[in-house]
């Protein structure tokens, strides 16, 4: 029961709420909207992703496109509609110009940049109520809301390693340890994010490109930023020394290079870093979302996909949640299997930050 909502204003809530998971994660929180129109029915939208229409403009576009009169519906949205101007215009005002007279929210924005939406739709004489889903907006989103209580940057962490939790064999060898599909699969969401860091020893093992490619190599459209953590000089000949765009942070505090990061403006990072870089980013609580491809290969001895996380009782373990949002907990990719996880509220240890903000090469 949801005291001062009716069930059919229940009903479109939910419905908002299960569009939100079929948004991407990343810079922009999970965000789902619904139209409960002047016959009952409802039309939802989403927030795709960073740069696509936000979930009102979405559902407007769709409710207009359908023949619905918006000056008789109500707008149900997981977050506070926002009042600032990004990359698409304040959300508050879509409303306003849309004529929609009733507008609940589930939760407020915590970003204070976007924040006032709600005071903006008051003054323009909308109805606007909060609450209804809260518990459940505030859950898709912790990880989004903790990063940016942080101020750094959303942070996505990528794992491709053996069964046995092998990212190269005791010879060095690496190459490929996953599938095509799996790379393929890697190289569409390096288009997604802002930037993407690993650590100067992966430089110096690897010399990497850090760009977004297609199947034939191509680049994709869309390209991200590429970023190296480490106190080492790159080689000169290197393909990131040779690269204007390459942000190179001479540092190991962790805290420090996601703080100067999101002074760059770079809000969704992707970490391809080596074992030290990973674990150091886990062990300072600053890890998000998990993909990791998981290939059907045995190798044994060789290099652990993670190390430096130095937790040392299963109940210092970081909590790895299963995640079904624009992307299934675990599918198959070729003859690998990825799957996607959302790390868990920390508890005391590693997976807390307790202090662990530095990593060493």
């Amino acid at each position: 029961m949801h005291a001062g909502f009716t069930d059919l204003e229940v009903t479109a809530m939910s419905a908002a709420l299960q569009a939100a998971r079929r948004g991407h994660r990343g810079a922009n929180p999970l965000v789902g909207a619904a139209i409960l129109t002047r016959d009952s029915q409802i039309v939802v939208g989403h927030h795709a992703g960073a740069g696509s229409p936000h979930a009102e403009a979405d559902v407007i576009t769709t409710a207009i496109d359908l023949g619905v009169d918006l000056t008789a519906s109500s707008l149900f949205v997981t977050l506070e509609p926002c009042n600032h101007v990004g990359r698409t215009g304040p959300c508050a005002q879509a409303i306003i110009d849309a004529g929609i007279p009733d507008v609940v929210f589930a939760l407020p924005d915590s970003n204070h940049a976007a924040a006032g939406g709600a005071a903006t739709l008051t003054e323009a004489g909308v109805r606007v109520r909060s609450g209804l889903g809260y518990e459940e907006s505030s859950a898709l989103n912790s990880r989004w809301r903790g990063a940016v209580a942080a101020e750094r940057p959303f942070v996505t962490a990528k794992i491709a390693q053996s069964l046995d939790g092998m990212v190269a064999a005791a010879d060095g060898t690496s190459q490929w340890i996953t599938s095509t599909a799996s790379r393929e699969h890697a190289h569409q969401f390096r288009s997604r994010v802002d930037g993407i860091l690993v650590g100067t020893g992966t430089v110096l093992a690897d010399d990497p490109r850090l760009n977004a490619r297609g199947p034939s190599g191509e680049p994709l459209e869309s390209q991200p930023v590429p970023i190296v953590l480490g106190l080492t000089s790159l080689p000169p000949e290197s393909f990131l020394a040779l690269n204007p765009d390459t942000v190179h942070l001479r540092t190991r505090n962790i805290t420090a290079a996601l703080g100067e990061l999101r002074s760059r403006g770079l809000r969704h990072i992707l970490v391809e870093g080596g074992p030290s870089v990973l674990g150091a980013f886990f062990a300072a609580g600053a890890v998000d979302e998990v993909f990791c491809y998981q290939a059907p290969l045995l190798v044994g001895s060789g290099l652990s996909s993670m190390s430096g996380l130095n937790t040392s009782t299963l109940s210092d373990a970081v909590s790895l949640v299963p995640d079904e949002t624009a992307e299934p907990a675990m599918y198959q990719l070729g003859p690998d299997v990825l799957l996607h996880f959302i790390v868990g509220e920390a508890g005391a240890g590693a997976g807390a930050g307790a202090g662990a903000d530095h990593y060493t090469i």
